[in-house]
């Protein structure tokens, strides 16, 4: 299996968090964050071999590392639920 890269091109801020894995399909899951604005805001890219899906702007904090925080509070079973709602 070939690596993927930390970040996605066609989304410059975006940043590779993690893997979610069920059933022999593996989605990257990505942070991306809207640099220079203020309130901070972030947003979720899940990317398969075969499929992309993208949340909007849902995270919304007083700053960056605040955004952040709050994005690695969610666990793996919140983050599947907020794929299958992309679905």
């Amino acid at each position: 299996m070939t690596s993927s890269p930390l970040e996605l091109p066609e989304h410059p801020g975006s940043r590779h968090i993690g893997d979610l894995a069920r059933g022999g399909v593996l989605w990257r899951v990505y942070f991306e964050t809207a640099p220079g604005e203020q309130p901070a805001r972030g947003r979720v890219h899940f990317v398969s071999s075969e499929a992309q899906r993208s949340t909007g702007w849902i995270f919304v904090e007083p700053s960056e590392q605040e955004l952040i925080r709050r994005f690695h509070d969610f666990s793996a079973v919140e983050l599947w639920k907020l794929l299958e709602s992309l679905a």
